[in-house]
């Protein structure tokens, strides 16, 4: 493993052991319905992730659905689904052990915190209405966090010496235009259908911030 591998998945480790000192175990355990919709999330990421194209191995794109996951779960459940996705991509042969933390640490972490910072400045900041809460807390931060992945993903690549930057460029790079609106799009139709539907599903979701005012 390379230098930076091995940063990642410190990083990523140190993270994941401060998610979970903040979780409730026992509690965990005796909630039936948060542990469905933890390991459904889960199960939903892997088969998102396990379908992805690419030419080149590690430039390959796929839909993140983590903006939906974290407005559902909240911060920590988030990255823990993230996780367990990963982890199950990974053990299939879907990704490479050697980048576990790199794909965590861009792939999981920034998506779910950037999702969840800007839906924390959206509730303090903005308007509390539902067309508010479907555009700017789901459909702004999926293209957001797709854009974001895909370019870390790229400048990791390069500075590994991976690939040539015009291979990058031409097989990665030029895709994000292409996926923004896509992710976007994605997650804000689940959002909304969860909202209207299976409201109590989604923890950042209150009827009375974002109907009843």
């Amino acid at each position: 493993m390379t230098t930076l591998q091995w940063l990642g998945l410190i990083l990523y480790c140190l993270t994941l052991v401060g998610v979970i000192k903040q979780i409730s175990v026992v509690g965990l355990m005796g909630d039936k319905h948060q542990q469905h919709l933890l390991f459904g999330s889960a199960a939903a990421l892997f088969a998102f992730w396990i379908f992805k194209v690419g030419i080149f191995e590690g430039l390959d794109v796929h839909f993140v659905g983590l903006s939906v996951v974290t407005l559902m779960l909240g911060f920590r459940y988030a990255i823990l689904a993230g996780t367990l996705a990963l982890l199950g991509a990974t053990a299939a042969g879907f990704a490479q052990w050697q980048t576990l933390g790199i794909n965590g640490v861009l792939g999981v972490m920034l998506p779910v915190a950037v999702t969840y910072f800007v839906y924390l400045v959206s509730f303090h900041h903005l308007p509390r209405q539902l067309f508010v809460y479907i555009f700017v807390c789901a459909f702004f931060p999926g293209a957001l966090s797709i854009a974001l992945k895909t370019g870390t993903l790229a400048g990791y690549y390069f500075v590994e010496g991976a690939y040539t930057w015009d291979v990058i460029y031409d097989n990665f790079v030029l895709l994000i235009p292409l996926l923004v609106f896509p992710e976007a799009l994605l997650n804000g139709m689940a959002i909304t259908l969860l909202v209207i539907y299976q409201p109590t599903w989604v923890y950042t979701f209150h009827d009375k911030f974002y109907f009843d005012n």
